[in-house]
């Protein structure tokens, strides 16, 4: 098939969303699809308010429909509901051609957490978004329960999995030099963002040392407010996978993550979690002996350094990226592309002999 993916959310922004699209489309790929990704990358930009590091597409419905229509697709996700996402559509509406849609971030709380915009606003702003969609993609249970009691409709499972063969235990000291202070090592991978509740995280009395990996809007503040915390910056690949195995507890403080990939990749790495028991981490771990879920995170985090590595590691090698690509593939809406964008051009003439 030949599918389009239309994403706000792209390099080099560093997140779940963006790693979970860039693995589905090396796989789709793999697996003898065409795929044609419209980013930012291909538009100009500019800076989202309060969050630099994302970059929003300026006026992108010319060069939308001129890459859509060139490609003839015969499948349209639009993963996100950014410009990008608005811009495609539009076109898709107007045009009448089937598409689906994901929902990977609760945008309603965030926009909550910082300009105390009403959550309901926010989702009734998604189901238009959404309604025209022939499927709306979730990646748990609780996030689905969630929608519906919203008034979403269609919604359709679309989960996540963990590359076991980067994501994998290490000795424990190869960041030693690099990372110094007492174990326990508490670590947090993700956005240093409002919306990640990482203060909830940073003001608990554990012993040992917290570190935490990632970047964002909020990075030099709790910096300065937290000098005692490592903060490492945004790792990628390889390095990012020594700073989730160097660790002895993952500690994940959000509440309004869809899924939290991140959670996969510590416990693939042989880390347990600590975590709330909000959809996502109870979707993910649920009561498997891998993780505490409590609404004392510090009581949580604590109870998590006697669990089994080993258990966490076997729990995450179930967790296959190719039954993720499976259910993509079932939920998407194909078409022919001629019924939209006219006949297949005629084959250029043999060469002459």
């Amino acid at each position: 098939m030949r599918i389009v993916v239309v994403t706000d959310a792209w390099f080099p922004q560093v997140n779940g969303v963006v790693r979970t699209l860039d693995t589905l489309r090396a796989r789709l790929i793999a697996r003898g699809h065409e795929v044609e990704f419209i980013t930012p990358q291909s538009f100009r930009t500019v800076p989202c308010p309060t969050y630099p590091e994302i970059r929003l597409a300026l006026r992108p419905r010319r060069h939308m429909a001129r890459t859509i229509e060139t490609f003839q697709p015969c499948v349209v996700h639009i993963a996100t509901e950014g410009p990008l996402g608005l811009s495609a559509r539009a076109y898709c509406v107007r045009r009448g051609i089937p598409f689906t849609t994901a929902f990977h971030t609760k945008f309603p709380e965030y926009v909550n957490a910082r300009l105390r915009v009403p959550v309901s606003w926010g989702y009734a702003v998604l189901r238009w978004f959404h309604k025209p969609s022939r499927a709306i993609m979730v990646a748990t249970q609780g996030v689905e329960d969630e929608l519906r009691r919203w008034g979403f409709s269609a919604i359709r499972r679309w989960t996540r999995g963990v590359d076991t063969d980067l994501f994998r235990p290490r000795p424990k000291d190869s960041l030693d030099g690099v990372i110094q202070g007492p174990r326990p090592w508490f670590v947090y991978v993700g956005r240093v963002a409002v919306e990640k509740n990482i203060e909830a995280f940073l003001s608990l009395d554990l012993p040992g040392t917290k570190i935490v990996v990632g970047g964002g809007p909020q990075l030099e503040a709790l910096r300065a407010r937290h000098p005692k915390v490592v903060f490492v910056g945004e790792k990628h690949g390889d390095d990012l996978a020594r700073h989730f195995a160097v660790g002895d507890v993952f500690v994940f403080p959000s509440r309004t993550d869809t899924f939290g990939l991140v959670l996969l990749e510590a416990l693939a790495c042989g880390l347990p979690v600590a975590a709330y028991p909000v959809a996502g981490p109870l979707d993910v771990i649920g009561d498997a002996p891998v993780g505490v879920l409590d609404e004392d995170l510090g009581a949580a985090a604590l109870k998590a350094l006697d669990m089994d590595p080993e258990a966490c590691r076997a729990f995450a090698l179930g967790r296959s990226w190719e039954t993720s690509v499976d259910q993509f593939l079932s939920n998407v809406c194909p078409f022919e592309p001629a019924d939209f964008f006219g006949p297949e051009p005629p084959a250029p003439p043999a060469p002459p002999v």
